[in-house]
């Protein structure tokens, strides 16, 4: 099975003007995503799926393998899916830019199903909300996610969910991490069809998925995310760097 790794980059972005190429130690931001992707144990290959030539310049002298799709593109989903009409692969991951120090263990993780459970259409990761919960659960930028018996995705929020009307029942809360595995058929479906009132409702693009039947394996994985969105997030992932280097 070839399963490739697609990085949606877009250049402009609202809260970190051109966040992507800020500079991490010597090398492009998508660049260290790249690289930390190159270290899956699963994936065939991986490609950066970019919005602007100025991004491909950039990643050139690192050795990336990228790819210009056109800026028109509204979403990292539809970015990816253009590439994969253009790429042979079975499987695709949706991997986002803005993950420079995101585990190859979570990349396998999420990719596990699709190799072992002919039932998911698509898979993605979860992880239990064990601390700050009530903060967690108020927060609408932390997605949460209901699972069913098997870990299929029953419902997307960024309302607290489940509602806790029975506080002496034990409830376990997951966030989800937004990493995505898709087979190819489902991927290039999925950007085809029209968006759905939840998603719009919640603005959560997965909800699509959901509506239209298809079935979205959830990996629980003890990891976190650290995605880049703000300057406050590129300064701690600098700093987490810069004290990994020291350490050495």
């Amino acid at each position: 099975m070839r399963i490739i790794i697609v990085i949606p980059a877009r250049l402009h972005s609202t809260r970190l003007p051109e966040k992507m190429l800020a500079d991490l130690d010597g090398l492009p931001l998508v660049a260290r995503t790249y690289q930390q992707a190159k270290k899956s144990q699963l994936a065939t290959d991986v490609i950066v799926a970019a919005d602007d030539k100025k991004i491909m310049d950039a990643l050139a002298p690192f050795d990336c393998k990228t790819m210009l799709t056109p800026a028109s593109l509204k979403s990292g989903s539809d970015r990816v899916a253009f590439a994969a009409k253009q790429l042979r692969g079975d499987v695709f991951v949706n991997l986002q830019g803005d993950e420079p120090l995101i585990r190859p263990a979570m990349i396998d993780q999420a990719i596990e199903p699709l190799l072992n459970d002919k039932r998911a259409n698509c898979s993605t990761l979860v992880k239990p909300i064990t601390t700050g919960i009530d903060e967690m659960l108020k927060n609408p930028n932390v997605v949460k996610v209901a699972l069913d018996r098997e870990r299929f995705a029953l419902y997307f929020s960024r309302s607290p969910i489940p509602f806790q009307r029975n506080t002496d029942a034990k409830t376990t809360f997951y966030k989800h991490i937004g990493l995505y595995v898709y087979r190819r058929n489902t991927l290039l479906e999925f950007a085809s069809l029209r968006p759905t009132m939840l998603e719009k409702a919640e603005s959560l693009e997965q909800l699509r998925l959901l509506e239209y039947g298809y079935r979205m394996k959830c990996v629980i994985t003890k990891h976190e995310s650290r995605a880049v969105d703000t300057p406050e997030d590129l300064a701690t992932v600098r700093a987490l760097l810069s004290a990994k280097r020291r350490s050495r």
